[in-house]
């Protein structure tokens, strides 16, 4: 059976995307061909990657890319992660979109100044997006 190609798509690529291609690799690499990317380039989100270490899932070797910096591909699925990529989301002939809105924890977290409450928030996204990910399949064939 071919693998079917699903993007995460979200403003920045650095965290809610990276988390959700994270995921994705981990439960469903068997099935999927997994690729994430922003509308823009953000880079690397540290806390991002550091919460993902927590849970056994090492997005370090990830980078920050567009849409157009992906492999010629065509997408089965695009899941939007996050409402300024859904409003912006490019076309992407044949695949289907699927609308999955994250909170954002930089700008959640923007005027926290104490490390372990920043990063709580940060643990609840990622767990968020886990869960959508573990059953996404469900999602996705509707």
């Amino acid at each position: 059976m071919e693998k079917k190609n699903i993007m995460f798509l979200c403003t920045g690529n650095s965290c809610r995307s990276q988390m959700a291609e994270g995921w994705a690799r981990k439960y469903w690499g068997n099935e999927f061909n997994v690729y994430s990317a922003g509308t823009k380039k953000h880079g690397m989100n540290e806390r991002a990657m550091k919460v993902m270490k927590e849970a056994d899932v090492d997005i370090s070797s990830h980078f920050s890319k567009t849409v157009e910096e992906l492999p010629k591909v065509t997408f089965d699925y695009v899941v939007t992660v996050c409402d300024h990529a859904h409003e912006n989301c490019p076309y992407f002939l044949g695949g289907k979109i699927v609308h999955v809105g994250f909170q954002d924890p930089p700008a959640l977290t923007k005027e926290m100044s104490d490390e372990e409450e920043i990063l709580s928030v940060y643990r609840r996204v990622r767990d968020e997006i886990e869960v959508f990910v573990k059953d996404m399949k469900t999602v996705l064939e509707k």
